[in-house]
């Protein structure tokens, strides 16, 4: 009997599910070494020790790490683990690190010369000498809060997989969580400072308080914020009725106008209006009207095509644009061109505007907050603003109190900015003393709060020990009498303001813009006043002002001497005994000699 055997050769594995085992198997090692280093890596140097892991099996370009401060489009860190990503040359909230931050999505680009999504976005890198062609874009979260982005790209096209960008993604949710570990890090390690500081001052506290010495950290009965808001520091009752009105409107999207001094913490309002809206998790876009060339103004608000004009190289989105679904702040709004005016009304009112260059019609839907230092009424009137865009502006007024007007804050501001200060150059200043404080309180602050804010900050950093050293010569010639102190006298009162006048009309006397116009008295009046207060005359070439269309030609203050008074006319050239009278003509000035009355 014959018998057939059939030899069966031993199963070998395909190379290529070799290959795909093996990258498996490398990325898993890849991951648990990424879950059990990354958490204890310094915020700088995760980028660094990211790339290290992943470049044996993925041989990328560009990593870096961005982590945002939250609610805002600052920075908080920006690491680069290798190569260089370009600075961004437009504003944070127009690149793709804040689109992917704020839908919380992936971006993946294969093929960056071929994706028409991102045009202008590249040909503008490509003027900056930057040029890859595969990203991947990658958003960090952790307790459902966005934290930032992380990404990779490639000079070559089609660098990332399917499967890689999959392992990627587990990346960044490792990255993620040592992101949250370091944030908790710094957190523990600012308290722990706080409170080794706390307690070192705390034996001495009491004593302190007893000599009469203010503590430099704000401790004792002063509020110096609300939780509702953390970033502003007051009690006054001026304070909290601008508080008051700031709850009341921010639930609504209304338009708000906040109307104050230069430095009394306008963008400061508008921010804790934002942050109580239903818009706080949408973007706050804060533009400075009066920091924009007024050509430029209209693209940087409603943005431009390309080609729109010289130098338009690239499709630009403005701050209307970009603020979709957010706030907008407008910050000194009073400088707005009024060519620009009805454009600026049509998006207030309809919603709806037109790029530079363009014919589509674009609709937004977003919240404008303006301010201004400026008299917007009297601008009205003085027809320099659009009364129609006013009243549009001004839904709900909030008017800001000059920090003059709410002095009892001024003891928390001090104390804040020492703190704070006092931390950023590792100084303990641990007192403030109370003629020091008396004296910040009795000065006028023309700046307000930030010219507080300034003054602190100086005397933080001429303050080497532990108590604070304000140089307070420098407030001697701005401060306002306290109650209670001397009154000057009614001719030392008469003396200031008419050196005042004097001063501001640049030492002319007579026409229609001199001092003696603007004390509503007569010339002559005048010159006998300046010589019967003693005010001194700079000595200078006698000259004549221009005069206005329809104005007498009058004299000015030239030399060291004050004209006589002689009756309606004004002695103004000598030449030995004889002096002259100018008196007018309708075609000029004639000359009449007269004999001085000592000569004779």
């Amino acid at each position: 009997m014959n018998a057939t055997f059939t030899i069966v050769a031993p199963y070998t594995c395909p190379n290529s599910l070799t290959r795909d085992f093996g990258r498996c198997a490398k990325r898993l090692e890849i991951l648990a070494h990424l879950s059990a280093s990354l958490v204890v890596e310094r915020p700088e140097d995760l980028p660094r020790k990211l790339a290290d892991l992943i470049r044996p099996l993925l041989d990328f370009d560009f990593l870096d790490l961005i982590v945002f401060k939250e609610g805002t489009a600052e920075f908080l860190w920006h690491s680069i683990g290798t190569g260089e990503f370009p600075q961004p040359d437009v504003p944070v909230e127009e690149t793709t690190y804040w689109w992917v931050h704020q839908q919380n999505q992936p971006l993946f680009i294969s093929d960056w010369n071929d994706d028409e999504r991102f045009a202008e976005r590249r040909d503008a890198l490509k003027q900056l000498g930057v040029e890859y062609r595969s990203l991947c874009r990658l958003p960090l979260c952790a307790l459902g809060c966005s934290l930032g982005v992380l990404s990779f790209a490639s000079s070559r096209a089609h660098f990332f997989s399917e499967e890689e960008m999959h392992f990627l993604s587990l990346a960044a949710g490792l990255v993620s969580l040592a992101v949250v570990a370091a944030l908790y890090r710094e957190r523990l390690h600012r308290a722990e400072k706080e409170c080794a500081s706390t307690d070192s001052r705390a034996f001495h506290r009491s004593q302190r308080m007893l000599n009469g010495e203010c503590l430099a950290d704000g401790s004792g009965d002063l509020a110096l914020s609300s939780p509702k808001f953390p970033e502003i520091v007051g009690s006054s009752s001026a304070l909290q009725d601008v508080l008051r009105h700031v709850e009341i409107v921010a639930p609504t999207d209304s338009c708000v106008f906040i109307a104050g001094e230069s430095g009394t913490g306008k963008e400061l309002i508008a921010r804790a209006i934002h942050h109580l809206s239903g818009r706080s998790d949408r973007p706050f876009v804060k533009v400075n009207c009066a920091a924009i060339p007024s050509g430029l103004l209209e693209s940087e608000l409603f943005g431009h095509e390309r080609g729109a004009f010289t130098g338009a190289i690239a499709q630009k989105a403005g701050r209307f644009e970009v603020a979709d679904k957010g706030t907008l702040f407008l910050d000194e709004v009073g400088d707005i061109p009024l060519e620009m005016q009805p454009k600026l009304l049509r998006v207030l009112q309809e919603g709806e505007f037109e790029k530079l260059g363009s014919t589509r019609t674009q609709k937004v839907d977003v919240r404008v907050i303006a301010a201004t230092h400026r008299d917007l009424p009297q601008m009205v009137q003085d027809c320099k603003f659009r009364a129609d865009l006013y009243y549009r502006l001004n839904v709900f007024p909030i008017n800001l109190p000059a920090l003059r007007d709410r002095r009892e804050d001024i003891p928390a501001l001090v104390h804040h900015y020492v703190d704070m200060y006092g931390r950023r150059m590792d100084r303990n200043i641990g007192m403030i003393p109370a003629h020091a404080m008396e004296a910040l309180t009795g000065y006028s602050w023309p700046g307000n709060v930030r010219e507080l804010q300034n003054f602190i900050e100086r005397s933080v950093i001429l303050s080497p020990g532990k108590v604070l050293r304000a140089p307070l010569s420098e407030l001697k010639s701005y401060r306002i009498p306290l109650p209670g102190a001397d009154i000057c006298t009614l001719e030392e009162a008469e003396r200031e303001h008419v050196l005042r006048a004097l001063q501001e009309s640049n030492w002319v006397i007579g026409g229609s813009n001199g001092a003696a116009a603007r004390l509503g008295m007569k010339r002559t009046t005048l010159a006998y006043r300046i010589r019967k207060l003693g005010i001194p005359v700079p000595s200078r070439t006698m000259h004549r002002n221009c005069p206005a269309e329809g104005d007498q030609i009058d004299s000015v203050i030239g030399p060291s001497r004050i004209f006589e008074e002689q009756r309606d006319e004004l002695t103004d050239n000598r030449i030995g005994d004889v002096s002259y009278l100018m008196l007018p003509r309708s075609s000029g000035f004639q000359r009449r000699p007269f004999r001085n009355s000592a000569s004779g």
